[in-house]
């Protein structure tokens, strides 16, 4: 990815190109494409702009809009975040994953990496290189076939750490999947560690499919029960018992967010008239 400035406009732009050795596999290039495609078919502040394609045989190259700011890797490695960071954090997220899936259009790749903040907080995800798109059926989604470009069956795409079960295992996805690796980096941002991470990519895997996270509170006491809550239903290994809408785990996250906020200002005015008792005692 360079950083380059678009004379016509006069702004600073970002340009991926893809590496000429992968281009010429085919399903590289399919990839490039569907990222290109599928981030620039949602129109949303917290979601990564796309503003050009270019196929040549010279370079495949996606130029988006510049985003000053740090990863999420890099603000967790060199810090840790207090509660209501990690709450706008994960709201913001969370808003721009319920627009892409009313766009039938799943991630399968929410990662730090993929997660850029703004010295303003601002929040934009970036890199829908393995997004699929998917039909809407019935309560959830259902991976589609033939022109959507189904991954073949028991090919594994995505980032170990952050899968779901069953796209671990190989399996058909659906928007669920992104609810789950969510909750992986909710979990991450509260714990400072990822919830199933092995001492190998095998023991892994199979913490993914079988194990259970450890309790949030061996980190903290100081996590809201209703936070808790959350974190764990969006990590319960059968898709149909996790949030089945990312809208309806966004409501929660901005409920818990706005108690949070409501008991803050509730204990400073408790503070506040203790001082103004205290002084008035005093005269």
């Amino acid at each position: 990815v360079y950083l380059a400035k678009d004379t016509k406009l006069e702004r600073h732009v970002a340009v991926k190109i893809l590496n000429e050795r992968f281009s010429r596999e085919g399903s590289n290039l399919e990839r490039f494409v569907k990222e290109a495609k599928a981030a620039s078919s949602l129109n949303h502040p917290n979601i990564l702009v796309i503003h050009e394609i270019g196929l040549s045989d010279e370079a495949n190259y996606i130029v988006s809009e510049y985003i000053e700011g740090k990863t999420l890797r890099e603000i967790l490695s060199a810090t840790s975040l207090k509660l209501p960071e990690i709450l706008d954090i994960a709201v913001q997220i969370a808003n721009a994953l319920a627009a892409a899936h009313n766009a039938n259009i799943v991630h399968r790749d929410i990662k730090p990496e993929n997660i850029i903040v703004r010295p303003d907080g601002f929040v934009k995800i970036l890199d829908f290189g393995l997004a699929k798109l998917i039909d809407q059926k019935g309560i959830g989604f259902r991976a589609s076939v033939g022109e959507q470009n189904e991954t073949a069956k028991g090919m594994i795409l995505g980032t170990v750490n952050y899968m779901s079960p069953e796209q671990a295992k190989g399996e058909s996805i659906d928007a669920r999947t992104d609810i789950f690796s969510f909750g992986v980096l909710l979990y991450e941002m509260i714990g400072g560690k990822t919830p199933f991470a092995g001492d190998s990519i095998s023991e892994t895997f199979a913490n993914l499919i079988n194990a259970q996270p450890p309790p949030l509170t061996r980190f903290s006491n100081d996590i809201p029960a209703e936070l808790l809550r959350i974190v764990f239903k969006t990590l319960r290994k059968k898709k149909d018992e996790r949030y089945q809408k990312m809208e309806e785990l966004l409501g929660d996250l901005k409920d818990t967010l706005g108690n949070l906020a409501f008991g803050e200002r509730l204990e400073r005015s408790n503070s506040l008239n203790s001082g103004k008792a205290a002084s008035v005692g005093n005269e």
